[in-house]
């Protein structure tokens, strides 16, 4: 995880108008966010088509996001002897440097967001006091996530908001679960280095003109300057829509043809391998996975490790062929499966139903990496909580908005 510093203390008045005003807040940031990308989308409509992902707008998850980063990190400044909200900090500033954020484009956030609070709440309501307390706040997360940002792009070589770059796709294998795996290589200015478990944005330009942004975990080990992600279309579920981005790029995207692609982000910490591992994934959530088998395999052949994947079935599991072969390369490793429909149970490995950790044994040093949807991650993570395992020693990712909550 990047290092983040220790933010401003909010001072002794404003600590006290906002600890005063965080439950009001707290009732109506539903309401708060929701106008607020609102009025924002209505004077930058730009935003919506080329910067935000409009799947996670439909369905209310990035207001939702951005609602609980704003309540946890006032909390913290209210009491500092709370945890320190460095997760959150630092996978919102890895987002945010994935998809080019600026310092200039804070202004606009404040100008919206705090014209939503009023609306929400009536002017009797924000007074100056309450106003000036909740700026502060505001302008304390965001300059912590500015200057992070900007290390950020220092570290990759970069100019600040500088990572996309023209790359062409030069291999597409599709996977007999449905999964598409992309390679491309840069056309102009190289990729910078990256390490296992980060990600890269993938800019699509969708068929009404609108540049739409997803993030993709890489795949393959870091060398020969070329980039390699799974994509796994989303269909429709209820009422939620079909994957904007993973559906056309299934259904349309071929050898020769030209994306943008940001430089390499994320904080998963990379394993060396002096420690035992298990790395423990559920359905597409097996890519981080997939790139740190493939750096052991290149770099650390006797590392000791633990692979536990669960999905609804073997056809439906992503690079499971790949999956089985580094495991087979690794002179310590070993796989476990769970597949809901249990029919190959039986096979050594192999387990019906839900991963169920329970006769799973795990090294006292161990460190876990833990990637899946949201409801997955919650419940394997309680399991290895109830095992001993402590919170510390637990890395998720969860490809959503407010994938920090767990921790």
């Amino acid at each position: 995880m990047t290092v983040i510093a220790t933010p401003v203390e909010l001072e002794a008045a404003h600590a006290e108008v906002v600890s005063a005003t965080l439950p009001l807040i707290g009732a109506h940031i539903d309401e708060i966010t929701t106008e607020f990308y609102r009025g924002m989308f209505g004077a930058h409509p730009e935003l919506l088509r080329n910067l935000f992902n409009r799947g996670n707008q439909a369905q209310g998850a990035q207001q939702r996001a951005l609602a609980a980063s704003i309540a946890t990190f006032a909390t913290h400044l209210v009491d500092p002897n709370l945890p320190h909200p460095a997760e959150l900090l630092s996978r919102i500033g890895h987002k945010h440097a994935s998809l080019g954020v600026t310092a200039d484009q804070y202004p606009i956030v404040h100008e919206h967001l705090f014209a939503a609070i009023v609306k929400v709440l009536g002017a009797d309501t924000v007074t100056a006091d309450v106003a000036a307390a909740w700026d502060r706040v505001y302008w304390i997360m965001a300059d912590t996530l500015i200057a992070l940002e900007r290390d950020l792009y220092r570290a990759a070589g970069v100019a600040d908001g500088d990572v996309y770059r023209r790359a062409r796709v030069v291999a597409r294998v599709d996977d007999p679960s449905g999964a598409v795996l992309i390679t491309v290589a840069a056309q102009d200015r190289p990729f910078s280095a990256f390490l296992p478990g980060q990600y890269v944005s993938v800019g699509v330009t969708m068929p009404d003109g609108a540049r739409q942004l997803r993030q993709y975990s890489l795949v393959n080990a870091a060398d020969g300057g070329e980039l390699t992600f799974a994509v796994k279309p989303v269909g429709a579920v209820g009422a939620q829509p079909a994957g904007e981005v993973s559906s056309w790029i299934a259904a349309n995207l071929c050898v020769g043809d030209v994306l943008d692609v940001t430089v390499p982000f994320g904080d998963l910490p990379a394993p060396d391998g002096a420690a035992p591992l298990v790395l423990i994934s559920a359905g597409i959530g097996v890519t981080p996975m997939i790139g740190f088998l493939e750096h052991l395999a290149a770099h650390a052949p006797d590392a000791r490790v633990q692979v536990l994947h669960a999905d609804r079935s073997d056809r439906s599991h992503p690079l499971r062929e790949r999956q089985h072969e580094l495991v087979d390369e690794l002179a310590h490793a070993t796989l476990d499966v769970w597949y809901e429909d249990g029919l190959t149970a039986g096979i050594p490995g192999v387990h019906a139903g839900l991963m169920n950790l329970a006769d799973i044994d795990f090294a006292d040093d161990v460190q876990v990496y833990l990637c899946g949807g949201n409801g997955f991650v919650q419940a394997v993570r309680a399991q290895l909580l109830g095992k001993g395992i402590t919170a510390e020693r637990v890395h998720c990712e969860l490809f959503s908005p407010n994938d920090w909550l767990v921790d």
